[in-house]
Protein backbone atom coordinates (compact mmCIF):
# COMPACT_ATOMS: atom_id res chain seq x y z
CA UNK A 1 0.00 0.00 0.00
CA UNK A 2 3.16 2.64 0.69
CA UNK A 3 4.72 1.52 -2.67
CA UNK A 4 1.09 2.27 -4.15
CA UNK A 5 0.76 5.47 -2.78
CA UNK A 6 4.20 6.68 -3.24
CA UNK A 7 3.74 5.39 -6.99
CA UNK A 8 0.11 7.47 -7.78
CA UNK A 9 0.17 10.58 -5.44
CA UNK A 10 0.16 13.14 -7.20
CA UNK A 11 0.62 11.03 -10.80
CA UNK A 12 -0.01 12.99 -13.64
CA UNK A 13 1.38 10.97 -16.47
CA UNK A 14 -1.77 9.92 -18.12
CA UNK A 15 -1.77 8.24 -21.05
CA UNK A 16 -4.38 11.18 -22.47
CA UNK A 17 -3.37 15.09 -22.53
CA UNK A 18 -4.61 16.01 -18.62
CA UNK A 19 -3.85 18.66 -15.95
CA UNK A 20 -5.48 16.07 -13.75
CA UNK A 21 -3.21 15.05 -10.84
CA UNK A 22 -4.27 11.68 -8.51
CA UNK A 23 -4.65 12.38 -4.88
CA UNK A 24 -4.08 9.21 -2.66
CA UNK A 25 -5.26 9.21 0.95
CA UNK A 26 -6.14 7.02 3.64
CA UNK A 27 -9.63 5.80 4.09
CA UNK A 28 -11.15 6.88 7.24
CA UNK A 29 -12.55 4.12 9.95
CA UNK A 30 -16.40 4.68 8.39
CA UNK A 31 -15.35 3.43 5.17
CA UNK A 32 -13.41 0.16 5.91
CA UNK A 33 -15.32 -2.93 5.77
CA UNK A 34 -18.14 -5.12 3.94
CA UNK A 35 -20.50 -3.24 6.31
CA UNK A 36 -19.91 0.01 6.21
CA UNK A 37 -19.90 0.14 2.21
CA UNK A 38 -23.11 -1.45 2.06
CA UNK A 39 -24.61 0.97 4.39
CA UNK A 40 -22.88 3.51 1.83
CA UNK A 41 -24.16 2.25 -1.60
CA UNK A 42 -27.27 0.70 -0.54
CA UNK A 43 -29.31 3.59 -0.41
CA UNK A 44 -26.94 5.45 -3.20
CA UNK A 45 -27.96 7.32 -6.26
CA UNK A 46 -25.72 4.18 -8.34
CA UNK A 47 -28.50 1.47 -7.09
CA UNK A 48 -31.24 3.24 -8.94
CA UNK A 49 -32.46 1.59 -11.66
CA UNK A 50 -31.65 4.02 -14.55
CA UNK A 51 -27.69 2.66 -13.18
CA UNK A 52 -26.49 -0.53 -15.48
CA UNK A 53 -25.84 -3.05 -13.09
CA UNK A 54 -22.26 -3.00 -14.43
CA UNK A 55 -21.67 0.15 -12.76
CA UNK A 56 -22.90 -0.63 -9.87
CA UNK A 57 -20.80 -1.70 -6.64
CA UNK A 58 -20.69 -5.75 -6.80
CA UNK A 59 -20.88 -7.88 -3.83
CA UNK A 60 -18.81 -11.04 -4.22
CA UNK A 61 -19.28 -14.58 -1.92
CA UNK A 62 -16.38 -17.21 -1.76
CA UNK A 63 -15.74 -15.31 -5.03
CA UNK A 64 -19.09 -15.45 -6.65
CA UNK A 65 -21.16 -12.58 -7.26
CA UNK A 66 -24.06 -12.37 -4.94
CA UNK A 67 -27.39 -9.67 -4.64
CA UNK A 68 -26.71 -6.83 -3.12
CA UNK A 69 -28.95 -6.10 0.25
CA UNK A 70 -31.90 -4.18 -1.28
CA UNK A 71 -32.07 -0.80 -0.21
CA UNK A 72 -33.97 0.58 3.04
CA UNK A 73 -35.88 3.50 1.17
CA UNK A 74 -36.33 4.24 -2.55
CA UNK A 75 -32.53 5.20 -4.31
CA UNK A 76 -32.18 9.00 -5.70
CA UNK A 77 -32.04 9.50 -9.60
CA UNK A 78 -28.33 9.85 -10.26
CA UNK A 79 -27.71 13.36 -11.03
CA UNK A 80 -25.33 13.10 -14.32
CA UNK A 81 -23.45 16.38 -12.54
CA UNK A 82 -23.02 15.48 -9.03
CA UNK A 83 -19.50 15.42 -8.04
CA UNK A 84 -18.46 16.48 -11.67
CA UNK A 85 -14.80 18.89 -10.69
CA UNK A 86 -14.26 19.75 -14.00
CA UNK A 87 -16.05 21.77 -16.72
CA UNK A 88 -15.64 20.66 -20.18
CA UNK A 89 -13.24 23.97 -22.10
CA UNK A 90 -13.05 22.01 -25.37
CA UNK A 91 -9.80 21.15 -26.69
CA UNK A 92 -8.65 24.73 -27.49
CA UNK A 93 -8.18 24.55 -23.70
CA UNK A 94 -5.45 21.58 -24.10
CA UNK A 95 -3.07 24.25 -26.65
Amino acid sequence: ARQFRTHFHRFSRWGVRSAKLCNVSWARDDQQGLHANVRRYRNSPVMHRSVAEEHRPLLLVDGVPARFPRPTRRPWTPDAHYGARTVWEGPEAWA
